[in-house]
């Protein structure tokens, strides 16, 4: 890969499209372009067409979506389904037929089946049943791991799909009503020490085991991906180490300074008790995370201080 090759990254404004651009860019690379939403709509098929006719990037990597919680699944499943397949599909079909020879596409750990065993090896994608709260998000992702398989198969092109666990870090959403768990507790647990270490309850028991990976690793992967061949088409992403919710938030909870209580409102779900990537495929590959927890979350709580201002309004 040369420093000058003209890469696009979609969704370049995002969590994990800045971190892409931000680790590209401190590597040298000096040809990345992307566009915002307003300048290019990626639902629309020759919106997309005119814009790799203009550009004609020679690389293409894929971190745009159509994103949320439980609740907006529940509630616009057509739209999660829908909008999600024509961004991958116009950004997949128009790379191929543009002569892209490398394409990294971006996933979610939600494209396994719900009852998998742990931890979540690749191969069992399409074993068994989706979880039922986002299973439209998962279905378009999983045709886009399919259609960028069916072009490493069919022409021989450079198309992997990489699927992340958990992630978090700087130009993360910190809204308590979309976020996900590790930010929304950096926010409440910093909320309450600001309101004299007031408590913070939290959903559930505390005993479900999630893990969690610092998005410039995630970034640090896709260039790895980049920079190599990878023999097969779909990695899982993820450090390979989980922790219990609770022990989240104590290390939180010190990593705010935050003195008071912390309460536990079991009668609220607790969700899938664990859910852990087998990580050995891009072990075995050569890549391997570098951010422990603590030093992601410190970091994180640090961006999130810098840019206050976004999330000044005090939700207790």
């Amino acid at each position: 890969m040369q420093k000058d090759t003209k890469i696009y990254i979609a969704g370049h404004s995002g969590m994990v499209g800045s971190a892409i651009w931000r680790i590209l860019s401190a590597k040298g690379y000096t040809n990345l372009i992307g566009a915002s939403s307003a300048e290019v709509d990626l639902r629309s098929q020759q919106a997309v067409k005119e814009f790799f006719a203009a550009e004609k990037p020679e690389v293409v990597i894929d971190a745009a979506a159509k994103v949320g919680g439980i609740l907006a699944n529940n509630n616009f499943p057509y739209q999660f389904l829908m909008e999600n397949m024509q961004i991958q599909n116009n950004l997949v079909d128009t790379a191929l037929q543009s002569g892209v020879e490398k394409f990294i596409f971006l996933g979610s750990s939600c494209i396994y089946p719900k009852l998998a065993p742990q931890p979540l090896k690749e191969d069992y994608l399409l074993t068994d049943s989706l979880e039922p709260t986002n299973e439209w998000y998962a279905i378009a992702k999983i045709t886009g791991v399919k259609a960028c398989q069916a072009i490493r198969n069919q022409f021989n092109k450079d198309y992997v799909s990489l699927m992340p666990t958990n992630l978090y870090g700087s130009h993360d959403n910190f809204d308590l009503n979309s976020s996900h768990v590790l930010p929304a507790m950096i926010r409440k647990f910093h909320e309450a020490k600001e309101n004299n270490n007031a408590p913070v309850i939290l959903w559930g028991s505390g005993t479900p085991m999630r893990e969690f990976l610092f998005v410039d690793d995630m970034a640090e992967a896709v260039v790895f991906a980049l920079e190599n061949k990878l023999p097969y088409y779909l990695y899982n992403v993820g450090t390979g180490v989980d922790l219990t919710i609770k022990d989240l938030a104590e290390t939180i909870q010190k990593i705010t300074g935050h003195k008071g209580e912390i309460i536990w409102d079991d009668t609220k779900p607790d969700g899938t008790p664990r859910k852990l990537m087998d990580v050995s495929k891009m072990h075995n590959v050569g890549w391997k995370h570098k951010v422990n927890l603590e030093e992601g979350i410190q970091k994180t709580y640090t961006w999130f201080l810098e840019n206050i201002e976004n999330y000044k309004e005090v939700i207790l």
